[in-house]
């Protein structure tokens, strides 16, 4: 969350909307963020809905939920779909700025 809070403002001129989608209970949830003052929308998710909804993975041995990106267009398509193998397998933001443009451009 941090990458993204580093580049937060590129992302708002790509007319983006970060979401980000956590496994733990809502009030641990809402007391993370509200610690960290992150300025973009948290979602906890401790049933594991969207998880499932998006087909991201569970992995026990390596901690828990695997990292997902997911872009999903102004027409509501996941134009975009990335799910890590670990940790730290997340795309970096120039590659996702890149993406967003190139669909702005073509919508």
């Amino acid at each position: 969350m941090a990458q993204l809070r580093r580049d937060y403002l590129k992302f708002e001129t790509t007319q983006t909307q970060i979401v980000v989608v956590g496994p733990e209970k809502v009030k641990a949830f809402a007391e993370y963020w509200e610690g960290h003052k992150l300025p973009f929308i948290g979602l906890p998710d401790p049933k594991h809905s969207v998880l499932k909804l998006y087909g991201q993975k569970i992995k026990l041995f390596k901690l828990g939920r695997m990292p997902a990106q997911v872009i999903i267009d102004k027409a509501g398509v996941a134009s975009y779909v990335h799910y890590g193998h670990s940790m730290s397998d997340i795309p970096k933001n120039d590659e996702l700025l890149e993406i967003l443009e190139e669909l702005n451009n073509t919508n």
